[in-house]
């Protein structure tokens, strides 16, 4: 029996001479590999179809926790524009391994409805920066380690927040303050912004560089402190921030 489940291809490795093993994160069932048959071959219908960011209607004959068997796919989006810039496709490598490693923690839906949304967002033109840390930070709630965005998470003190801590754990009040390094009252706000607003409905993103720099900061050391998750992607990607965010 043939299955047919919406995914987004996350990796592909060879397999044999013509074959492939991708790796698809899907709605349904998770994470999904699949062996893609012949796919390597020149006249193959899978090779266009089988590449890292292919986003569409898999048909596959389904085994649960083995390797599956790809039939063919029903593109829904290639995200041409995201591949025609070296600076998109870093960010979106950055986040289908993002993606794949928080499905491995916590199998939800909306895992996947997040990535999607934010890559769509990316191939519309709107700051790769901008959407990929407003999906870092929606992602540590499925992590389990959210910072406290709406107190001190010293204290609990809901007035007063003079800075934003990874050290801390989030928000920290004039009161707790010892020497943590002080953010502006713009990047206090916005990253609370960021955690509620729809990735969907999205349409601007005017934001200075400084906030974005410190917002991007703190999302790093977050997770480095918090998630015990590395990502070779992100290495390339803090290259690309540094150049983009100096000052």
């Amino acid at each position: 029996m043939i299955e047919e489940i919406e995914g987004i291809v996350v990796k592909e490795s060879a397999y044999r001479e013509t074959s492939k093993i991708i790796t698809v994160l899907t709605k349904k069932y998770g994470i999904i590999r699949m062996m893609a048959k012949g796919s390597r071959a020149l006249k193959s219908d899978l090779r266009n179809v089988t590449t890292k960011m292919t986003y569409g209607i898999f048909h596959l004959h389904y085994k649960e926790d083995k390797l599956s068997t790809l039939v063919s796919v029903d593109t829904i989006d290639s995200f041409k524009q995201i591949k025609k810039d070296i600076t998109k496709i870093s960010y979106a490598s950055f986040l289908l391994e993002l993606a794949e490693q928080v499905m491995k923690h916590h199998h939800q839906e909306e895992i996947y409805d997040l990535l999607i949304a934010t890559l769509k967002k990316i191939e519309e033109g709107f700051d790769p920066l901008v959407l990929t840390n407003i999906l870092e930070l929606k992602y540590l709630e499925y992590l389990g380690v959210m910072p406290i965005l709406d107190a001190c998470s010293v204290c609990g003190n809901k007035t007063s927040i003079a800075t934003l801590s990874s050290d801390r754990g989030g928000y920290v009040c004039n009161h707790c303050l010892t020497n943590e390094k002080i953010v502006s009252e713009k990047t206090i706000k916005l990253i609370r912004m960021f955690y509620y607003v729809d990735i969907a409905k999205i349409t601007s993103l005017d934001i200075h560089e400084s906030v974005k720099k410190e917002i991007n900061t703190f999302l790093d050391n977050y997770y480095d402190r918090y998630t015990g998750i590395y990502l070779k992607s992100k290495a390339f990607l803090n290259n690309i921030n540094r150049t983009e965010l100096r000052g």
